[in-house]
């Protein structure tokens, strides 16, 4: 028996994963779902979110080559777009607090990677402000 290559051109994307975290969201799991896809999908889900009426924001990642797609409610995705903010390892504590808290995380795990990432950002303004005297 020959086994056929798949033509990566015509081949449809998977939209197990996201059809799931369709499912969920419209189940009330979380009030905004985040999922990394190819760029390459954009279309597709595009398509999807549209068909069932979704509240949505698609950004590029950094790199170019995957698309960070957010879906929920309308004022949870009105946060992340008032983010204005593509690439998600660049938020400030407080918006990575808040896009943490929305997708459901644990709130004293955020609680606690808030203060973290506050005092990591203390100690760079701190050190900023040596170097500035010297």
């Amino acid at each position: 028996m020959a086994i056929s290559a798949i033509n990566p051109i015509t081949q449809k994307p998977d939209m197990s994963v996201l059809n799931e975290h369709i499912y969920g969201y419209k189940h009330g799991i979380r009030p905004l779902v985040l999922q990394v896809e190819s760029m390459k999908d954009k279309d597709s889900i595009e398509k999807r979110l549209q068909r069932d009426d979704l509240n949505y924001h698609l950004s590029p990642a950094p790199g170019g080559r995957n698309l960070n797609v957010f879906f929920g409610d309308k004022p949870c995705v009105d946060v992340i777009k008032s983010f204005n903010q593509p690439n998600l390892s660049k938020l400030n504590p407080e918006q990575d607090f808040i896009l943490g808290v929305l997708l459901g995380y644990d709130k004293t795990k955020q609680c606690e990677r808030y203060l973290k990432l506050k005092d990591k950002e203390a100690q760079a303004q701190n050190n900023n402000k040596i170097n500035l005297v010297a």
